[in-house]
Order: structure tokens, then sequence, then C-alpha cells
């Protein structure tokens, strides 16, 4: 044998080695990362050759399967389309997003939880079913978030999410503007693509989940956070004479920080507790500036910022707290600078103090299920961390009530319950963007039962009309009083 044939032949054998290695390598090491993938065709086809699992608020299907008379047998439906969109997200045979991504095995029926049901489906030629999926989503304050954001008008921009405090449960995540899931699972595949860029071309980002995706500068919430470093510090307490004043130049800056709740902030001392009623931004730039970034930044990380803690709904964005010099550290005393937060991080602010200081682990998937409705997993609240002592939540909890019964949050008030809450209007220095609205709360104040956020990112309407009391407050109020039953 010549060497050119010799040569040629290693080249065959070496090629057919390779092969083998790689058949091997996907057949047997990567077989069930393959199958379980939801972006494997071979599974989506098969997918829609079964019943799908539903997805459940309050035992109510936001997302089930119905029998189709094309060729994929069954068909995805929305009943309550956006009201529960990014949550339930869509399942179509080009992608999939939310719950239906996150826990596809389970609504498919392939994951190993339900062996034992595929066998006897097998054993008794019957259909393979998925399994359901139950959320820990409050149907009412749901509703009430949704509502009370379409309210505001057309363009709006803007998110709400409720937490149960001493368990970690999301009663509810809106994101405005939404969009409806139905079209985006026809078994029409020219009408999904063609509903798909509709969407993506639009500036307003209606695919976008804010309560999750989007990070703003919290504005005036965020004393919250700067309160509890005082505190915590040992630096003053809620009765405490703290500096204020009508204006307030920060250090080695030419920059002045003023008010802006009139001259209810310009007595050169006032109370700790009085400042957050009144929320005194001179106030609470010095105390940043008195307790620096380092330990401004400690607090908020022990409340959540710089790091993510949902799991079972993807795309989770950190909020952030950075390092910042002097004036920088000044201005993140009230919420601006760098500093950004989700509508889900000042929710967990406000739980974490509505929970003694304790912050659990937010969720949203509260029980898996079998195809017979048999449970397969329950949720179990667990700790995320202790942000603070109980003896500041304390304290932090009787301030929040001040600046609902003497301060800037009347308008989240109900008749006969103690409400704790903090306003927020974070600016944005621009005319052709509008001020961010904030406003978290928790109820009732002396047995919290929902601690809530809500963010206004854009409500067509003048800098001059946005504040966090007059716009998000009310909705606030609403979600707190569907949850507590009022």
């Amino acid at each position: 044998m010549n060497k050119p044939i010799r040569t040629l032949s290693l080249f065959c054998g070496l090629l057919f080695l390779v092969l083998l290695g790689n058949a091997t390598y996907l057949q047997y090491f990567k077989a069930d990362s393959l199958s379980e993938s939801s972006l494997n065709r071979r599974v989506i086809e098969a997918s829609f050759a079964r019943e799908r699992g539903a997805i459940l608020v309050d035992g109510e299907p936001v997302a089930r399967s119905v029998k189709s008379d094309d060729r994929y047998k069954w068909q995805r439906r929305y009943p309550q389309g956006p009201l529960y969109a990014h949550e339930t997200g869509w399942f179509s045979f080009f992608s999939q997003s939310g719950i239906e991504r996150s826990k596809n095995s389970i609504l498919s029926g392939d994951d190993e939880q339900l062996f034992i049901p595929r066998l006897a489906d097998l054993l008794s030629s019957g259909e393979p079913k998925g399994g359901s999926v139950e959320l820990t989503l409050d149907a009412a304050a749901q509703r009430a978030a949704y509502d009370g954001l379409q309210a505001l008008g057309d363009g709006i921009q803007g998110s709400v999410v409720a937490i149960e405090p001493a368990t970690g449960r999301i009663l509810a995540m809106v994101s405005l503007p939404s969009y409806d899931p139905n079209r985006l699972a026809s078994h029409d595949l020219s009408k999904v693509s063609a509903a798909d860029r509709q969407l993506e071309d639009r500036k307003d980002q209606p695919k976008l989940n804010r309560a999750i995706r989007t990070t703003l500068p919290p504005g005036s919430t965020f004393k919250l956070v700067t309160a509890a470093a005082a505190i915590e510090n040992g630096l003053y307490d809620a009765e405490s004479m703290v500096p204020a004043g009508a204006g307030y130049q920060l250090p080695q800056s030419s920059s002045v920080v003023h008010n802006s709740t009139g001259r209810a902030c310009n007595p050169e001392r006032i109370t700790l507790k009085y400042a957050l009623e009144w929320s005194c931004n001179t106030t609470f730039a010095k105390i940043a500036v008195e307790l620096g970034n380092e330990k401004m930044k400690k607090m908020a990380e022990a409340f959540g910022f710089n790091d993510t803690a949902l799991t079972d709904l993807g795309g989770q964005v950190e909020s952030v707290y950075p390092t910042l010099d002097q004036p920088q550290t000044g201005l993140s005393g009230f919420g601006q600078s760098d500093v950004r937060a989700t509508p889900l991080q000042m929710a967990m602010v406000a739980a974490g103090i509505a929970n003694s200081g304790v912050l659990m682990t937010p969720h949203l998937v509260d029980e898996l299920r079998s195809p017979n409705f048999d449970s397969l997993d329950k949720t179990d609240p667990t700790t995320y961390r202790r942000a603070i002592s109980a003896a500041t939540a304390r304290q932090l909890t009787d301030m929040m009530v001040g600046v609902v019964e003497q301060g800037t949050a009347g308008s989240a008030a109900i008749p006969g319950i103690r409400v704790a809450a903090k306003t927020g209007t974070a600016q944005t220095g621009r005319d052709d963007i509008s001020n961010y609205a904030w406003f978290t709360s928790f109820a009732p104040a002396d047995d919290p039962q929902v601690a809530v956020a809500v963010m206004i990112q854009n409500s067509q309407r003048s800098n001059d009309e946005i504040s966090g009391g007059g716009l998000a407050g009310p909705i606030a109020k609403a979600v707190m009083e569907a949850v507590i039953g009022q």
C-alpha cells in the first residue's frame, strides 16, 4: 500500500472515530438535556400531540390546552390573555417563555416526577397528559393591579408587585403594556411570526416584564433603606434630631440638593420620623454622606440589591447599588445617582420591614401536580436573609405609618386599617422623559398580609403632575384592599 492510500485510510479511520465519539456523546451524555430542551423541535412536536397541563390561579386555569382539528391535536389557550401574560408566557412551535418555559417538563408530562403516571397511561393505553402548575397569585389582587394601571390611560408603562411578607408568595405581578399570548400560540405559524414581529417592533416593549426586568432609580422609596442603615448603625433612631434644611450642597461638588415638599423640611433640625413623613431629600442626602458608601451598600445588599432571588420565573435582573464617591453617595440616600431597582426589589424592601426584618425568598410557583391532581411538590417558604433587626423593623413600621397618617402617602389610607407606606418620585433630569413615580407599602401594619410596590415609568403626563402618592398610591391601596378583603 503506497503512502497516499495509507494517509487517506488513516484520515478516514480518524474521521470514523470522531463521528462515533460524537454520536456516543449526543446519544448518551447529552440525551437527557437535549430531550428536555424546550427548543427541541421533536420535543415540541410531541408536546403538541398530547394534552399539556394547565397553569392555575386560585384553582382556575389561566393557561390550558383544548382539542384542535389540525395536525397538532392540541391548541394552547390563555382565557384571560394579557392579565397573566408575563407570568404564563406563551407556548408555541417557535419558542416558549414564562412559566410555560421554566416548568415545561411538568406541563408537557416529561418530568421524572411523572414517571408513574406515564407508566400507568402506557399500561392502560391511555393518552399521556401533562401535569399542572398552581401559581401563588391572588386573582383579586392581580385584577386590582392590572385595572389600576390601566385606569391611568393610554400609553401607560408601569408595574405592580405584591408579596405576602411572611412567606414570600407573590400575590400580584403586573406589567403594562401587556400582550395577548394567544396570538403567539396559534398553529398558523405565519400569523405567529407576524404577531411576534409586531410586538418586537413596538417602542413600549409589551413583552418586557417590567416587574423583574426593568431597573429605574427608586427615588424616595429608597429612603427606607437609608433610614434602616442609620438605625442599624446606631447613627440615629426614629426620634433623633437629624439635619435638614431647604438646601444641601453635596461635598466635593457644586450641586445643591433641594426638597420637593414645600417648606416642611426647611428647619435645620427635625426628627428622623418627620423627615421620612415629609420625604426630606436634604436629610437623607446628609445621612448617606455620614454613613458612607460602604455602609449604604451593605444595607442595600441586605435587602437584596446586587443579587437575584426569584428562581421559578426566568429573566430577573439585579437591582443595583454600586460603589460611589461621596457626592454620589449623598444622592443615593434618596434613591438617585446610579441606584436602580426593579418593582420586585422594592416590594421585597417593604416585605422585609413588614416581616420583622426577615426577607423571605420570593416565589411564584405554589405547587406542582400530576395529571390526577396529586401533589408532586409544594413550595415551602424559605428565608432569604435577615435584612435588619426586629427592633429596627418596628421603628421603620411606625415611621411608615406616620407617612400615611401625617405625611405624603395619605392616598393609601384604608379606613379602620393601619397602613405603612413610602412615596417616591425619581427625577430623570430630562424634559423628553417623564419622571418615575414609585410607591411601596404594606398592610395591616400590625399584622402584615401584603406588601406592595408600584412603579409608573411613563404616564403620558407632565413632570409637574407626576408623584408617587398621586399616581401610584391609589393602585397600591386597591391591591392591599383586594388582599385583606376590604
